[in-house]
């Protein structure tokens, strides 16, 4: 009997073997599965409110109170958010999850870099061309928001590399996508409450207008510590030649997040790449070492508003740790 047992069990493993390798995931489907499953479990392992109990990292947003605005909460962010191509391994990739990944994770803020290419923006990270476009970027955005209504996106947009073949202004692409996009994008130059702009795409807009369009951040200091007006304060170090200096930037400004009154916008950039010879950037210098102070500080940090934490290589496990600390 026992042999029975055995044979029958090899017979069970050698099938389970062969349909598992027949379907080999994709790089891509494996880091959208452990996404959803770091979320799954870490939602399970904090005791939620009955408000909260129904809201997951697709739809977090509709677990808060609505009245408030944008600025009351803690917001996962990406750096050079369409950044995910590069050809000297660490200088040019930020994120390994796609734009359509990151929102299912939880990011509600995207950082995008458009060049100014024959009337269109490309995505670009410096003079490396990430083989997307802005109406790619849009439709995953419109996309998400459609299937998730109560949730919003902050998206900061600014010029990158050198522009070429236009015969228009930055700011008129920009106007040409808003009418390819109606209704999408929430143009107030004010911060809104999260009623107001639930379903759309908030501007923080970082180039120049003729007009008054979105959260008008154009004044944006190089390589540190800023605020601009009373509307936003800003750590944005990134060269890093000290990672414990640059936690320390990021450390300060969180706590002073959370000490404010939720009027203003912080925006922290985790984010950053060390000088090696000649100039080369290492971007994971940087990200391997932030990254998990990140954790820590949120595993100890677990609940107040700590302003948009902006992350290289952004995972479900912070996102939903930086999530968890609204509730």
């Amino acid at each position: 009997m026992k042999n029975h047992v055995l044979h029958l069990g090899f017979l069970v493993l050698l099938t389970v073997s062969f349909f598992t390798s027949c379907s080999t995931p994709t790089m891509e489907e494996t880091a959208t599965a452990k996404t959803q499953e770091m979320v799954t479990k870490d939602l399970g392992s904090k005791s939620l409110t009955a408000r909260t109990a129904s809201y997951s990292m697709l739809n977090w947003m509709g677990a808060l109170d609505e009245n408030k605005k944008i600025t009351a909460f803690s917001i996962p962010g990406t750096h050079d958010s369409g950044a995910r191509y590069e050809s000297i391994s660490g200088t040019a990739i930020c994120q390994r999850l796609s734009i359509d990944d990151q929102l299912k994770a939880g990011v509600r803020f995207l950082d995008i870099r458009g060049r100014h290419f024959n009337n269109i923006f490309e995505i670009h990270h410096g003079a490396v061309y990430q083989k997307i476009n802005f109406t790619n970027v849009l439709n995953s955005c419109k996309t998400f928001l459609a299937q998730n209504p109560s949730e919003t996106i902050v998206m900061s947009l600014k010029e990158e590399h050198t522009p070429s073949g236009n015969n228009r202004s930055y700011e008129a692409t920009f106007d040409s996508y808003v009418q390819q996009f109606p209704g999408l994008f929430s143009l107030g130059n004010t911060i809104p409450t999260l009623k107001s702009v639930k379903g759309k795409i908030v501007l923080l807009r970082r180039f120049p207008a003729s007009a008054s369009k979105g959260i008008d951040a154009t004044n944006w200091a190089d390589n540190t510590v800023f605020s601009i007006g009373s509307v936003a304060k800003v750590q944005d170090q990134y060269k890093v030649p000290d990672n414990n200096a640059k936690w320390n930037l990021i450390n300060a400004l969180a706590n002073e997040a959370k000490a404010g009154n939720g009027s203003k916008l912080f925006l922290n950039y985790c984010s950053g790449y060390k000088p090696l010879f000649f100039g080369i950037p290492s971007i994971p210098t940087v990200s391997n070492a932030i990254n998990p102070k990140v954790a820590t500080y949120f595993t100890t940090n677990t609940s107040g508003n700590f302003g948009v934490i902006i992350m290289d290589f952004a995972d479900a496990r912070n996102n939903n740790l930086i999530v968890n600390t609204n509730f």
